[in-house]
């Protein structure tokens, strides 16, 4: 469980790194990668809980546009943890939905994949 943590962490960091329009800042570094790892447990209680109702809401989606609509509920599932962090106090802010949080979402996805074949559990 913790790895996954470490791993939502790290992809929503590398996310904020790169895509212009998501931030994620805190008082110093210690708050700042406290406030990953809360992130880290939001997207992961997001991703076990919310994602597959969406997902199943969405199927027929899923089916036309070939698995591309894994995109468009990747950037909802990060809107979503942006307004959650937003009520916690966490500074995590996705700017606008198209552009950051779908980039972002392609982000996270990439850089997932590629840690969960790094690291294992």
């Amino acid at each position: 469980m913790l790895t996954k943590i470490f791993i939502n962490a790290a992809a929503i960091w590398v996310a904020a790194l790169v895509v212009p329009g998501v931030d994620v800042t805190g008082d110093g570094l210690g708050n700042t990668l406290l406030t990953l790892a809360v992130l880290g447990v939001l997207f992961g209680f997001v991703n076990t809980f919310i994602k597959p109702v969406v997902a199943f809401a969405t199927m027929p989606a899923y089916l036309l546009t070939l698995g591309l609509m894994a995109f468009l509920v990747n950037a909802l599932m990060l809107e979503l943890v942006s307004w959650m962090s937003g009520k916690l106090g966490l500074n995590f802010t996705i700017d606008d939905f198209f552009w950051s949080a779908v980039l972002a979402a392609l982000v996270v996805t990439v850089t997932s994949l590629v840690l969960r074949a790094v690291i294992r559990d």
